[in-house]
């Protein structure tokens, strides 16, 4: 955390009396209950301070531009990019546009977090922190949001030439051993559960540490709200969970939001670009932001930026400007849409939340009492002109290319009900979601929509699992989602079999090739094989198979075959003894890997140690009766916080790594039953 001088905290705007009790359960989970939704944000903003108090005000600091200021240079493109984008510009013009029970929720999280900052005086906090705004939780969304559907990957390309090592925001995900993150999602109905009872599953892949790292809690209010779930920091309202009712999750897609422009320019005047024969002047932008240097020295940086009618302005070493639009850079509503998705009480109410699509991007699966599963493949898609490369770099001399409105919700692949009995999606195409013809038709969405039709070896395995099995029960249940095997039909698979092309007589490359072929495609933590598999052949795992360098794949193979004989003494180890989990006092070996259903993405360490730092985290399976009632289990993969005296710091840690769960309290009695405090904050 940042370090600051001293200071006494005083300023206008003490809270108003709040109705709300903390339970803090057996597991140290906040179950928190309020008279109204405001009095619940209010003890929800309270006790997620208590327990991960840095990432919050990591969270606001992002969303102000503020990152470099008070944590150094390799943060200050975060800052340029918040003033150049005009965040918070759009979120002054837009802001009416909330409803206003939004707004009042926002504005008692942000009391609820001043009070917490009030009463305790962290040392640690920046003075500037305070106070929050209502206004600051809805631009850390509006921050956010649009890295999951890639946003820094196309800053990094456009501002490559001007910044080289500094080319993006702040990058809410780690570097991992292992492809991209993702994240699954499972539901059952009632003709497909052994029981006849409605399954669900929400299953995220996030990291395990920072701003984008779950908090579980219960939130419950007299005026119907009454949710348990997921939520990261800053956030009023449970991102992923079920009420009573109805559950949903989400995992990341890919979809084509983001457009790149390249300005036509006056050979006599470089701030001016041409639009439709008519020369336009681009608007100047004055940009000011700090630096951290050393201790409390700070460094002034002014700059000016530059908007054109398509966006935000970048310019490369060559002269050449590109414009930036994206989906999501002006919309003030995705925590009202999260709100009402909380807060719906059936299907109908739960998809009218959904159609306002102010949420841009994400796969989303439901499920519910009524026995009804859903899936849609949520993208905030734009009406784009026929007739141009939507995937390539766009001419901006016409407003052909300036796009304004959305397709509708009812336009995206989406699953009703279908014949099959279940959905899935493990971060894939929509157009696999389930068996039989209830699938979203390929053929009916144009090719510039951007919709991945990649199968990762979650979504096959998947597809086999619940495929194969007519009547699903609770076990089952469990045991696909802790699925630990590589399908025949994964990357992983046609590399290997690439390894029949090489012809060697090095006795060390020979070995390495024999581990890969005779491996049996499991990472339980007894496979003395999958560590020398997952090390070697993970680099390679996003390339086409058929176009993978042969040398540079024997190369790689060799490499990690000296490093495994340093580490280990060959290339056989039990992969409990690498892939683990590390926490405090704790060092635990995990099952599964990268693209397994059990996902754990490890960071390398420099003794052969795969680390675990993403993945499966909080996860919460939820399933309704015949007569609708609701039952839940759930667990995070260290535990209810951040302070690391508390015991639970790291106390669901062993659960986990034994791929086991433990019950979610969801009535008041069971909460007070197990309740090792109750306080109001």
């Amino acid at each position: 955390m940042v370090s600051s001088c001293s200071h006494s905290l005083r300023f206008v705007g003490e809270h108003k009396h709040r109705e709300v009790t903390i339970y803090r359960d057996n597991w140290g989970v906040p179950h928190i209950y309020g008279k109204t939704d405001a009095d619940v944000a209010f003890g929800l903003a309270y006790a997620h301070a208590e327990d991960d108090l840095e990432n919050i005000v990591f969270s606001l600091l992002a969303g102000r531009g503020k990152l470099g200021e008070y944590f150094g240079k390799d943060l200050a493109p975060n800052d340029y990019l918040v003033q150049l984008f005009g965040l918070w510009d759009n979120l002054k013009n837009n802001y009416n546009k909330l409803d206003s029970e939004t707004i009042k929720l926002c504005n008692a999280y942000a009391e609820g977090f001043n009070h917490y900052l009030l009463k305790h005086q962290p040392k640690d906090i920046p003075k500037e922190v305070y106070p929050v705004k209502g206004e600051d939780l809805v631009a850390g969304f509006m921050h956010k949001t649009p890295f999951f559907y890639g946003l820094n990957k196309v800053l990094s390309q456009v501002m490559v030439d001007k910044y080289p090592q500094e080319t993006k925001m702040y990058s809410y995900f780690p570097e991992v051993y292992g492809e991209s993150m993702g994240s699954n999602v499972f539901a059952v109905s009632p003709s497909r559960s052994k029981n006849g009872h409605t399954l669900f599953m929400s299953n995220t892949h996030q990291p395990w540490n920072g701003p984008t790292a779950w908090y579980e809690v219960h939130l419950h209010s007299e005026e119907g709200w009454n949710t348990v779930g997921g939520l990261f920091p800053g956030s009023p309202i449970i991102l992923v969970g079920h009420n009573e009712n109805l559950g949903w999750s989400h995992t990341v897609n890919n979809p084509d939001l983001i457009d790149v422009y390249e300005l036509e320019l006056s050979g006599d005047d470089l701030l001016k670009y041409k639009v439709d024969d008519e020369w336009l002047d681009l608007e100047e932008i004055p940009i000011s932001f700090k630096v951290k240097l050393i201790g409390p020295i700070k460094l002034n940086i002014t700059q000016t930026g530059y908007r054109s009618i398509f966006g935000p302005v970048f310019e490369s070493e060559s002269g050449k400007k590109y414009a930036i639009r994206f989906q999501g850079m002006d919309d003030v509503r995705v925590v009202e849409q999260w709100y009402k998705m909380n807060k719906a009480s059936n299907f109908n109410e739960w998809k009218d939340a959904m159609s306002i699509t102010a949420i841009p991007s994400f796969n989303t699966g439901y499920a519910d009492k009524d026995g009804n599963i859903f899936y849609v493949y949520n993208a905030k898609f734009p009406t784009r002109s026929p007739g141009y490369n939507w995937r390539g770099l766009l001419p901006g001399n016409t407003k052909e290319t300036l796009w304004g409105n959305n397709i509708s919700f009812s336009e995206l692949p989406q699953v009703m009900n279908p014949a099959s009995g279940f959905i899935q999606n493990c971060n894939s195409s929509p157009f696999e979601t389930t068996d039989g013809n209830d699938n979203p038709e390929e053929s009916h969405f144009p090719e510039w929509l951007g919709i991945e039709t990649i199968m990762t070896n979650r979504a096959l395995r998947s597809l086999e699992l619940f495929g194969d099995d007519k009547h699903i029960s609770y076990d089952e249940m469990m045991k696909y989602k802790y699925d630990l095997k590589y399908s025949e039909k994964s990357n992983i698979v046609k590399i290997i079999k690439r390894t029949d092309e090489i012809i060697t007589n090095d006795p060390l490359l020979f070995s390495a090739i024999h581990i890969l072929q005779k491996w049996n495609l499991e990472t339980n933590i007894q496979n003395p094989h999958t560590a020398f598999v997952i090390f070697s052949l993970f680099k390679f795992i996003e390339d086409n198979p058929s176009q993978i360098n042969l040398n540079e794949l024997e190369d790689h193979l060799l490499l990690n075959a000296k490093k495994f004989n340093k580490w280990y003494g060959g290339l056989e180890v039990p992969w409990g003894e690498v892939n683990r989990l590390i926490r405090g006092n704790i060092n635990l070996p995990l099952n599964g890997g990268p693209d397994i259903n059990h996902a754990i993405y490890g960071s390398p360490q420099k003794n052969g140690i795969l680390k675990g730092v993403a993945g499966d985290c909080f996860i919460i399976y939820a399933e309704w009766d015949k007569n609708g009632r609701v039952s839940s289990q759930s667990i995070h993969q260290f535990g209810s916080t951040q302070n690391m005296d508390s015991k639970h710091y790291n106390d669901q840690a062993i659960l986990f790594s034994q791929k086991k769960m433990k019950p979610v309290l969801f009535e008041l009695y069971e909460i007070k039953e197990k309740a090792e405090q109750i306080y109001k904050p």
